[in-house]
């Protein structure tokens, strides 16, 4: 059927963008360390689940094209961002939680016909209500560099996921005394004044001696254990010092800008204006119908910049509304969708948004461009000098892995290749090396060792490295002695944590006679108000907190409550006001409260669903490998690590 509508149907319409990220799932804490996610030696599979496989290959390509789209927000994007941005881990867990999701489908006999698939492109793909044709369809799939099989198949998919989790939502549901409760904690505010004490700001009139430290020790000495510690010999390859035997040749380089020119595309850059007006409590059709009136003026030859400077509403107008080559993708996604349709010189209908209305303007379009070889050199001999003393290095540490497993020693291994080992000294489980591997990889990897193992090839993002554990520490009581600094460090900040409360007792004692704001500054506190604050709304520097919701909905207005304290200090609080919700105002929302209650409570119970559905298929991550990949891809990427 999709054959066939490809040769009959020529009005295919496109946005596409819109669609191929269909679905975000949150990404789980499974990132701790090397030792638990190395368990899949596959050399092809960076990932198994279940019976099914993520090949190197698929990886690889999804990170490429998730950092390419990245490319386009992050102007200077390098590789030290990427990792703090956690993105071959997030792009690896989507594609897990997709096939974990996508295996429950076929178990439940979910599928896609061809002719949900052919709705779902034509649905997508239109401009004023009509197709565009093949043609342009098939262009726009070159543009994102994705086949017609490709972009159909992550639509297949799409299909299957909705359907899927249609079906596993299904029962979902709430009381009515769940619903009036969800209204009333998203509806209702309080106005709040209150002071914060910090228990760091408190000075103490003098340092705890030791005797003190001493007796607060043996009071907790339960509480100070000293936890495993292992010991290990290492020989570890960095990749920055293997950079130094490396020779490039010009024909190299050359090779390799000719092989890889996609890399070193400028993409092309679409500059933006835009003209806004908000709603604002008025008439939407009286909003829309001023629009019309611009846009009619603007189609007259009336110039869009001065226009947009005299009537739009948003941060740009006095900027005459250019929003430039990068801010315009905050937009709105329809408002996106729109831009991509326009050529150079062309402007936008009017475009309906949740708010307000808008009409665009593409005001330059610059193609996509080949960069010289001159100015991508240093780029490419960066890129060169880290795969080959990446190759460098793994020959190495396979050579020293086979010799060491051969005489069952590293010590010896090493001396017969004429290499140093160095002693990690004892590490705590997750604890980092410094300037060879501050993600901790090693160390995780020791707690999976038994005493004298050897182990495989650890890879980090510094380099390569090969351990032998030689020495394993257990858990025991610590003496005052081991951790004297971390004692004095609890001792004093429990010393100020009851200067503060002894504080905010006085607060409280004299607040009949004075305002709060005078007595924050005679005791030097922070002072602050909020207007509106809602249940489970994050306040100022306390956070989220139950304790303080409870007063803000429950004290008498004008009464201030008792001294709360929370992780970093205390706070007491007074309640200025307080805006309650009426059944009556409840009874006019309640079919959007309806829609608001049920898809939260559907997050809730996916997001549990998939941390279960994942025990239950069991999910192994070549974490090596995983590290060998990324090092390959973000090498070229600039930035330091």
């Amino acid at each position: 059927m999709l054959k066939a509508m490809r040769k009959n149907i020529k009005s295919l319409a496109p946005a596409l963008w819109l669609v191929i990220a269909a679905f975000l799932i949150t990404i789980f804490a499974v990132w701790g360390g090397g030792g638990r996610l190395g368990e899949s030696r596959a050399t092809n599979t960076i990932a198994t689940i279940g019976k099914e496989k993520i090949s190197v290959n698929s990886y690889y390509q999804n990170l490429r094209q998730r950092l390419e789209m990245l490319k386009g927000e992050f102007k200077d994007l390098n590789k030290n961002l990427i990792q703090q941005l956690n993105v071959p881990q997030q792009v690896l867990e989507q594609m897990i939680q997709q096939t974990l999701l996508l295996q429950k489908a076929q178990e439940m006999s979910i599928y896609a016909s061809d002719e949900e698939i052919r709705e779902k492109i034509i649905s997508v793909f239109q401009r004023d209500g009509k197709f565009i044709g093949y043609e342009e369809y098939e262009k726009i799939l070159n543009r994102s560099r994705t086949s017609i099989s490709e972009f159909e198949g992550s639509l297949e998919e799409e299909i299957i996921l909705n359907k899927l989790i249609k079906v596993l939502t299904a029962g979902i549901t709430f009381t009515p005394e769940e619903l009036w409760e969800n209204y009333k904690k998203n509806n209702e505010t309080a106005k709040v004044e209150f002071v914060i004490l910090e228990n760091d700001k408190v000075e103490l009139e003098e340092e705890p001696s030791s005797i003190e430290a001493q007796e607060y020790f043996e009071m907790n000495k339960k509480k100070y254990i000293i936890p495993e510690k292992r010991e290990a010999e290492l020989v570890f390859f960095k990749t920055e010092a293997l950079k130094k035997e490396i020779e490039l040749t010009e024909p190299e380089i050359e090779e390799y800008y000719k092989e890889n020119q996609p890399q070193f595309e400028e993409p092309e850059r679409i500059k933006v204006s835009r003209i806004y007006t908000p709603y604002n409590n008025r008439e939407k059709n009286f909003v829309t119908a001023e629009a019309q009136g611009i846009l009619k003026r603007i189609q007259q030859g009336e110039d869009f910049g001065g226009l947009a400077k005299k009537y739009s509403k948003d941060k740009k107008a006095s900027e005459s509304g250019d929003w430039g080559l990068h801010e315009w993708k905050t937009l709105a996604p329809e408002e996106q969708g729109e831009i991509e349709k326009l050529s150079e010189g062309e402007n936008s209908e009017i475009i309906k948004l949740e708010e307000g209305v808008s009409i665009l303007k593409i005001t330059k379009t610059t193609p996509s461009a080949l960069m010289p070889l001159e100015d991508v050199k240093e780029r490419i001999i960066n890129i060169l000098e880290d795969q080959k003393a990446r190759t460098l290095a793994e020959e190495r540490i396979n050579i020293l892995y086979r010799s060491a497993q051969k005489q069952k020693s590293l010590d010896v291994a090493a001396q017969i290749s004429g290499l140093k080992f160095i002693s990690t000294g004892l590490l705590k489980e997750g604890e980092s090396i410094e300037d060879i591997d501050p993600s901790a990889t090693i160390s995780n990897t020791l707690f999976q060792l038994k005493e004298k193992e050897i182990s495989s090839p650890i890879y980090t993002y510094k380099g390569v490295g090969l351990a032998q554990l030689q020495k394993v520490e257990l858990p025991r009581q610590a003496n005052y002695a081991e951790v004297e600094d971390e004692v004095k460090k609890e001792f004093i900040a429990n010393k100020k944590k009851e200067k503060a409360l002894e504080k905010m007792k006085n607060v409280k004692a004299e607040l009949g006679r004075n305002n709060l704001e005078d007595l924050a500054e005679k005791y030097g506190l922070e002072y602050k108000t909020v207007n509106e604050h809602k249940r489970e709304q994050y306040l100022s520097i306390i956070g989220e907190n139950p304790e303080i919701d409870r007063l803000a909905f429950s004290l008498p207005v004008n009464e201030a409550s008792e001294t709360v304290e929370f992780e970093n200090g205390c706070t007491l609080i007074k309640i200025l006001d307080r805006k309650e919700v009426t059944k009556e105002d409840f009874e006019k929302n309640k079919e959007t409260e309806k829609e608001n209650l049920l898809e939260a409570k559907k997050n809730k119970f996916f997001h549990s669903y998939m941390i279960k559905l994942r025990e239950e298929v069991g999910v192994k991550i070549s974490y090596d490998l995983f590290l060998k990949i990324n090092s390959d891809v973000l090498s070229k990427f600039g930035g330091e690590e």
